[in-house]
């Protein structure tokens, strides 16, 4: 596009509304549909209600869910499909997010997890893909990853509506909190993002490239394979750190519930800290430094016993988790301009596929006898696998 058929650059009200319309529907369906399992996850352990073997199946058919929600994101990639598919993967979303607070029987809340894990990997495509690429046509592609700061907020949220309902509900009662704050805020996120104008030029010109590009080439495999490994190491501790504390730690610790405040807390600033340093590092830089704070975080919970393990654990991955998914996003769409929104979902859907292994592998571990401690050491050599593949990864030229 030349530059005089650039549109002029919208007022800031505008740019933020969009960011925050963004950070809204993340909020929604990866924290109060998604992450509030893992706090809620020891309160239905206690109540009789799931297994611990049962809360790692039920979080795995929530990844394959997850999963499969990226691999139809890429099927629906165009600017006019995601118009017509978010808002129903919203609806979705909301549906099951109510059907949940009835289902008691593991292998139901199951399949329902799975649905609305489908849910929330299509939003978590096509909301930041429709966001960038209307911040791309305005030369503002650098603000993408504030959008981010949703799961942040959410996931504080989260920790605060699971915290202070768990003595008065019980059972699949305890998911109303989270559907009830669920439903206003896809009503207005999503009806904010339906209405970003993306001149027909930019999606027109984009899909056409996309279809006949591979997503796979020499430049782009290193960061697919840094993106996987990042799946893999991140979602243990996000999945299973407060589990982690109630099965170490007294009886009645803070830190059962207090691990994932701390969670949560990191994670509020951290889009926009390493959103400052992709800009000032370099995108690349910024994730290789990413990696390596993300690792030690993993491997305190490994080799660091009790309180101080469990709280670095929490700080670094909840500090950290988010920058690799914006940093890693922006440096593909540099690697490959013209794939946008498919080269977006194409990576999630890797990353939600090794994010399946976590549960699974931890499942498979404990029926062998093994503890929850030495299953996080597979989230540590998969982080270190990311930050080798991430050093073998080519600088883009934009970033």
């Amino acid at each position: 596009m030349n530059h005089s058929q650039q549109p002029m650059a919208p007022p800031q009200g505008n740019i933020y509304t969009a960011l925050l319309a963004g950070g809204v529907v993340l909020l929604v369906v990866h924290t109060l549909g998604r992450f509030v399992y893992t706090p809620l996850l020891p309160y239905f352990i206690s109540d009789g209600m799931l297994t611990t073997e049962q809360g790692a199946a039920i979080a795995t058919w929530n990844y394959l869910g997850y999963l499969l929600g990226a691999l139809l994101a890429v099927r629906w990639h165009s600017i006019p499909q995601i118009r017509i598919i978010l808002p129903l993967a919203l609806l979705a979303h909301s549906i099951t997010t109510l059907g949940q607070t009835q289902l008691e029987q593991p292998a139901v809340l199951g399949i329902t997890r799975c649905l609305n894990g489908i849910a929330n990997g299509i939003v978590f495509v096509q909301a930041p893909a429709l966001i960038l690429e209307w911040l791309v046509s305005r030369n503002r592609a650098a603000l993408s990853g504030l959008v981010y700061l949703g799961v942040g907020v959410g996931l504080l949220l989260s920790s605060i509506l699971v915290s202070t309902t768990r003595d008065w509900l019980e059972g699949p009662a305890r998911w109303w909190p989270a559907a009830l704050a669920s439903l206003p805020l896809v009503w207005w996120g999503g009806r904010q993002l339906v209405r970003l104008d993306i001149p027909d030029s930019v999606h027109t010109s984009t899909d056409r490239s996309a279809a006949g590009n591979a997503l796979l080439t020499r430049a782009s495999l290193p960061l697919f394979l840094s993106y996987a490994g990042a799946g893999l190491g991140y979602i243990l501790p996000m999945t299973f750190l407060p589990l982690l504390a109630s099965l170490s730690l007294p009886k009645g610790h803070w830190l059962t519930g207090g691990s994932w405040l701390i969670v949560a807390l990191a994670t509020i600033p951290s889009a926009w800290l390493w959103n400052y340093l992709g800009s000032k590092l370099g995108d690349l830089p910024a994730l290789r430094l990413n990696f390596m704070v993300q690792l030690t975080g993993v491997l305190a919970a490994v080799f660091l016993n009790g309180p101080v393990g469990i709280i670095c654990c929490g700080v670094l991955v909840g500090g950290t988790f988010l920058g690799t998914v914006l940093l890693t996003q922006r440096i593909g769409r540099a690697l490959q301009p013209h794939q946008g929104p498919r080269l977006s979902a194409a990576l999630i859907a890797l990353y939600g596929l090794a994010q399946i292994a976590g549960p699974w592998l931890t499942k498979y571990w404990l029926s062998r006898g093994g503890t929850l401690t030495e299953a996080f050491s597979m989230g540590a050599v998969a982080l270190a696998a990311g930050l080798a593949f991430s050093l073998m990864t080519s600088r883009p030229k934009s970033g």
